[in-house]
């Protein structure tokens, strides 16, 4: 490969909490004991040193010695809508349809409040991601779940008729929808969003769509943009984007959304700008541009085939050493969302115990509770190789044995 997926960084003391809040307590595993390094599997961040040109976007922004207010320049939306025309096929997209967000959560929680007020139903699947559920509740929302349920081949699906009856229960006219899926890593299928979309449509919904795993797609898979399944869609839909997980920039924040319907995109702005912090970071500006260019399109197509044979190692190996646990294979993301009910129950164990048995010899996974899975870990395997068969070799001598 061009580039390198195989190196094991050193993050400590770098600004990490996948590795320096290990062992702080609130919600981070403990620190592992003696004899054993911590292997980072909680976090969904990545473990790979990012492509090169982005560094040097930054720096060259940064040898000029001035950072004063800005305007994002042309080149930033000329970016972004390349990117979505050559990765998914977009048409259509213009610079006006495109507006910056701190984060994705801070874009739903904009998107909401703009059509919906404190004590309204909002409509999630479920498992749901954390972010979600602190974000949608901390600011008055009142989440409904119409939990996905999986088919005869272990997939993942949506159930069409309890999202129906939800929405209609429960007075809902906004909806949150993840696209992949996190925590559960479907890539939905296009037919699946279109069924979807008729459902949201029928009970007059705003559709905020969190896109921010769609460049992280297993090999075999492709990424259907919700707004581009019907017109009604494309004017329907709120949707959030970001470098972030893709190039792991986090820690620089900087994401935007697409909206093409002019009513929903004035409503969101209002609500976003209002607050009078949600402003772009002229160096996150020049990180997306570097990731936009060439090498992010080749080096995206590379992290893909790392993460599809990160996650056929570990699917194999929960198959063949693992009994009891079981496990949906992902089609998207790095993350796996492991269903450890029968193993517990086969062996007396709770998942407490089974989640400290873990942390205990470096494997650094999450309790997968707070995502509305009863039994579940969540584990990330955006890692060299290497490091996620150490982490599994661990598990089977130590904690699955």
């Amino acid at each position: 490969m061009k580039y390198d997926f195989t190196s094991i960084i050193d993050r400590h003391g770098m600004d990490a909490i996948a590795i320096d809040d290990l062992g702080t307590g609130n919600t981070a595993p403990d620190a592992p004991k003696d004899g054993f390094d911590a292997i980072p599997m909680w976090v969904a961040d990545m473990n790979f040193p990012t492509v090169p040109t982005i560094q040097e976007a930054m720096i060259e922004r940064a040898k000029h010695p001035t950072f004063g207010y800005f305007s994002p320049r042309k080149e930033y939306f000329d970016s972004i809508i390349q990117w979505h025309e050559r990765r998914n096929g977009v048409t259509g997209l213009t610079e006006e349809c495109i507006g910056y967000e701190n984060g994705v959560l801070g874009g739903v929680i904009s998107a909401l409040t703009a059509f919906a007020a404190p004590g309204d139903g909002v409509l999630l699947h479920s498992p749901t991601y954390i972010g979600f559920t602190g974000s949608i509740t901390n600011n008055g929302f009142k989440i409904v779940h119409s939990p996905l349920k999986k088919d005869e081949q272990g997939i993942w699906r949506m159930d069409f008729e309890d999202m129906d009856r939800k929405l209609k229960a429960n007075k809902i006219h906004a909806a949150v929808f993840c696209s992949p899926h996190n925590p559960c890593g479907r890539v939905w299928e296009r037919w699946e969003i279109e069924k979807a979309m008729e459902v949201y449509k029928a009970n007059d919904c705003v559709v905020i769509s969190d896109e921010i795993w769609s460049d992280i797609i297993l090999e075999g898979y492709h990424h259907i943009p919700t707004q581009s399944v019907s017109e009604d869609a494309r004017n329907r839909t709120i949707a959030m984007y970001a470098p972030s997980k893709t190039f792991n920039l986090a820690g620089l924040v900087g994401s935007y959304h697409i909206i093409y319907n002019q009513y929903l995109r004035d409503r969101v702005r209002a609500k976003a700008e209002k607050c009078h912090y949600n402003s772009m970071n002229v160096l996150s500006m020049y990180a997306l541009i570097g990731a936009y260019k060439q090498e992010g399109y080749e080096w995206v197509d590379e992290l893909r085939q790392v993460i599809t044979g990160n996650v056929d190692f570990a699917c194999s190996y929960i198959a063949q050493h693992f009994e009891g646990v079981r496990v949906s294979r992902p089609q998207g993301t790095y993350m796996l969302f492991l269903d450890c009910t029968c193993w517990c129950e086969k062996n007396g164990k709770t998942l407490d115990e089974l989640l400290k048995a873990g942390w205990d010899v470096g494997v650094a996974w999450q309790d997968g509770r707070p995502f509305h899975g009863s039994c579940a870990i969540r584990m990330n395997l955006a890692l060299p190789l290497a490091r996620v068969k150490e982490a599994f070799e661990r598990l089977d001598k130590y904690v699955f044995h």
